[in-house]
């Protein structure tokens, strides 16, 4: 049975999810709610993961 903050970890990772696909999808408002819940919940770690994701997400073409 997962511990408190493991469970915390998957509610996250599945938040970080929800993020790129509505990102993706361009769904500007659902980006803004999902970002108000990940500022309540995230560490400074959970914003490399996020960046990591986002990066994932992105289209070759969209680099630099």
């Amino acid at each position: 049975m997962p511990t408190a903050p493991e469970t915390a970890r998957n509610g996250q990772a599945d938040l970080i999810e929800a993020i790129t696909e509505a990102v993706r999808d361009g769904d500007n408002r659902t980006v803004r709610r999902l970002l108000a819940r990940f500022a309540e919940l995230a560490t400074i770690t959970d914003l490399y993961a996020l960046r990591d994701a986002l990066d994932t997400a992105r289209p070759s073409a969209a680099h630099g």
